[in-house]
C-alpha cells in the first residue's frame, strides 16, 4: 500500500513487513518530533486501516496515514480519559473484524506506556501482535534539551521512575530512600504534579537540596520548554514558571551538561554558557 500524499516520506527499498488483516502492531511514536519516528512505524502508518493513538502523538504523524481511520484513546492526568480496559478490548474487537490495526503510543510503548498490558490482553484473546519500539522521552526528550542521561564523569547508572501510580497519586510503593541512595541520575516521567512530594522525599532521604535538576516540557516539539533549577527549588520554580505537562524531570549532575550541550541554542547563534560545566579542568577528549 502506498500513500499519494506529497508530504508523506518514502520508505527506502527493502523487504518491509506486511501488516496483515487481524493483526495489531503496538508501536512507539517517539517523544514528539515526527522525525524521531522509526521506519517500521512509518511502514505501519502507511498500511493501517485503523490507528488508535494517544494524546502525545503529533498530528503530523497521523497525517502519514490518510487512508486510515484515526481513533483517539489518549489518557491525560486530571482529564476525562478512556478506561484502559475499554482501549484494550477495542483493539481486540477491531482485530477480530479483520482490520489492520496500529496502536500508536507516545515514546516507547513499554516504558510507562501500558504497552505490556495491551499486548498481553491481545495475546490472551488470540490476536497476533508485533511490537515496534520507540524513542522514550526520558532519553530522547532530554537529549533534545542538551542533557545526556549518561555521562562518564557523572554516572554509570540511570534510574527511570514514574511520578504517579494507577490512582494518579505519587507512587507510595517506591522506596524513595533506596532510590535516593542508589540513583546517580534520576529521570521521572509524569512527575510534575507531584514534584514537591517527590523532591521532599528525596531530600529527606539524603539528596542535597542544591543538586542540579531540570524540567523538560513538550520535549522535541516546537513548544519545548526547559527549566534548569535545583532539587530544593524544583517545586517552587515549576509553580513560578507556569509550565504545563507533559514533562520529564531529571535530577543529577548530568543536568549541568546543558550549559555546553544546548545544541538548539547553539544552532540559533548563542555561545555555550560554560565549556567545562563539570569542572574537569581538562579537554573532554582527555580521559
Amino acid at each position: 500500500m502506498t500513500d499519494s500524499s506529497p508530504s508523506a516520506p518514502s520508505l527506502p527499498g527493502g523487504a518491509w513487513p506486511v501488516l496483515e488483516p487481524g493483526w495489531v502492531w503496538l508501536c512507539g511514536a517517539g517523544p514528539g518530533d515526527p522525525g524521531l519516528l522509526t521506519l517500521h512505524a512509518l511502514n505501519a502508518l502507511r498500511q493501517a486501516d485503523v490507528v488508535i493513538y494517544d494524546a502525545l502523538v503529533q498530528s503530523a504523524i497521523l497525517d502519514w496515514a490518510p487512508q486510515a481511520e484515526h481513533v483517539y484513546a489518549g489518557k491525560r492526568g486530571g482529564k476525562p480519559s478512556a478506561r484502559q480496559r475499554d482501549i484494550s478490548l477495542r483493539l481486540v474487537d477491531l482485530a477480530r473484524e479483520g482490520k489492520r490495526v496500529l496502536r500508536l503510543k507516545g515514546g516507547d510503548p513499554f516504558v510507562f506506556g501500558r504497552g505490556g498490558e495491551e499486548a498481553q490482553t491481545l495475546i490472551q484473546h488470540g490476536v497476533n501482535v508485533r511490537i515496534i519500539p520507540g524513542i522514550s522521552a526520558g532519553i530522547g526528550g532530554l537529549a533534545y534539551a542538551g542533557i545526556p542521561v549518561t555521562h562518564r564523569d557523572v554516572n554509570q547508572s540511570v534510574t527511570f521512575v514514574t511520578g504517579h501510580d494507577q490512582s494518579g497519586e505519587a507512587p507510595g510503593s517506591l522506596n524513595w530512600r533506596a532510590i535516593a541512595e542508589g540513583a546517580q541520575v534520576l529521570v521521572i516521567y509524569m512527575g510534575m504534579k507531584h514534584a514537591r512530594r517527590i523532591a521532599d522525599a528525596l531530600m529527606q532521604a539524603g539528596r542535597p537540596a542544591d543538586e542540579p535538576a531540570a524540567v523538560v516540557c513538550n520535549a522535541t516539539t516546537p513548544e519545548q520548554q526547559v527549566l534548569e533549577t535545583t532539587l530544593g527549588r524544583l517545586a517552587d520554580d515549576i509553580d513560578a514558571s507556569e509550565m504545563q505537562p507533559p514533562a520529564i524531570l531529571c535530577i543529577g549532575r548530568s543536568v549541568l551538561m546543558r550549559q555546553v550541550l544546548d545544541w538548539q541554542a547553539l544552532a540559533a547563534g548563542q555561545i555555550p554558557r560554560d565549556l567545562d560545566p563539570l569542572g574537569r579542568g581538562r579537554p573532554a577528549e582527555v580521559s
